[in-house]
């Protein structure tokens, strides 16, 4: 039977304040410890796999079906571009650069003479508070809303009915181009929203993402002869390089769909998952009782998922990075990420301890595979918990 390993992020899913937290003033920040209290939480199916029994977590299970660690990041940086590059085998030594002043003059000017429309705002903001204070400016001028984070982004927010989706994607586009080095930005995001005032943000965002810089585990396993399946972001993440197939998604629950029918679908190889709205719809909009039932709603569907992998089958959960939903910040977290490993070739029970980087699971899927690391970073866990 052929192999085939699922690999799914829950998207900001982080465990913990990682040593240099204080860097990133995120002192304090436990996006699950966050959660785990509150009543809508439950997950008896990630307890059974072995979450708690993660280094730091706390209330594991005896016997847990799967092995697990705590990953640590060793790339500079607690953005979603980052830390999938890391979980793939790229340590970045260097943030992306990030713009908490607003993008330079001379880049707005540029971007306004190639779209051909002007640009409001051009500061850090929540997506859901800029179109509530500049969508009303933007229907009247028909001026693009150009907006960032702490993370490294570039977007750009639109009323369909003012700026068809094409014509956003293709401004996108031009952002895309126009940020090269220095302005060497992590993405470009399209975040399309429509209706009256306050307004409502569509399932039309669409992120143009930096090209890695460097081979990553996606290539490898295709340059084998391996299928690499994406379901979500993950082509936009890794700007489609590697990837032998893209489906996208527009919600956690329509992201869960897709990975059931890949799992009932044959093939040999990889299929790379992200559950954004962990991130998207709760992280950062500082959601506690929203960011608990979606897990528990992940949780709920693991059930089947597992019930129905083949014996060659492999399952890991992991993390990109925190966004702790309690705290007075909206922004992305720098954590631990949990990694679960299971299957019928996986032992349960290993402790793996705390992984000097995410890399490792990318070595480790390579080890699976039986394909060569190449100069992709981590170390392979494979040897540890193979039956």
């Amino acid at each position: 039977m052929a192999k085939r390993l699922f690999l799914i992020v829950l998207d900001s899913f982080g465990v913990g304040e990682l040593p240099d937290a204080c860097r990133w003033h995120d002192e304090g920040s436990n996006t699950l410890g966050a959660i785990r209290a509150h009543p809508a939480f439950s997950c008896p199916n990630l307890q059974k796999l072995g979450l708690f029994n993660i280094d730091g977590v706390g209330g594991g299970t005896a016997s847990p079906l799967a092995s697990y660690a705590r990953m640590a990041e060793k790339s500079a940086g607690k953005d979603t571009t980052i830390g999938h590059w890391e979980i793939a085998g790229i340590v970045s030594k260097e943030p992306l650069p990030t713009y908490p002043q607003g993008f330079p003059q001379e880049v707005i000017r540029e971007f306004e003479k190639r779209t051909g429309r002007k640009v409001i705002c051009n500061k850090p903001y929540s997506g859901t508070d800029v179109i509530r204070d500049y969508g009303r400016e933007h229907l009247k001028t028909g001026a693009l809303i150009v907006y960032t984070s702490a993370d490294s982004v570039f977007q750009v927010a639109a009323h369909e009915d003012m700026v068809p989706l094409d014509e956003l994607y293709r401004d996108c586009e031009i952002a895309r181009e126009m940020l090269a080095p220095p302005h060497n930005v992590g993405r470009v995001i399209a975040r399309p929203f429509t209706g009256e005032y306050p307004f409502t943000r569509t399932s039309g965002r669409h992120d143009f993402s930096l090209a890695p810089p460097a081979a990553t585990m996606l290539d490898l396993l295709r340059d084998a002869g391996y299928e690499t399946i994406s379901v979500g972001k993950i082509y936009d993440i890794f700007a489609g390089h590697g990837l032998s197939e893209s489906n996208r998604t527009v919600s956690n629950a329509h992201g869960m769909q897709v990975t059931k029918e890949m799992q009932a679908r044959d093939f040999k190889g990889l299929c790379f998952v992200n559950l954004v709205d962990f991130d998207m719809k709760y992280g950062h909009r500082n959601d506690v009782a929203g960011y608990a039932a979606a897990a528990t709603e992940f949780d709920r569907f693991l059930a089947p998922f597992l019930k129905d992998m083949r014996k060659d089958d492999v399952l890991i959960v992991t993390a990109d990075h925190g966004c702790d939903p309690s705290t007075p910040s909206t922004d992305h977290s720098r954590e631990y990420t949990p990694m679960l490993i299971y299957g019928e070739s996986v032992k349960g029970g290993v402790n793996l301890g705390t992984r000097a980087s995410f890399a490792d699971i990318g070595a480790t899927v390579l080890a699976y595979f039986g394909v060569p690391q190449g100069s992709t970073c981590g170390e392979s866990f494979w040897e540890a918990v193979r039956k």
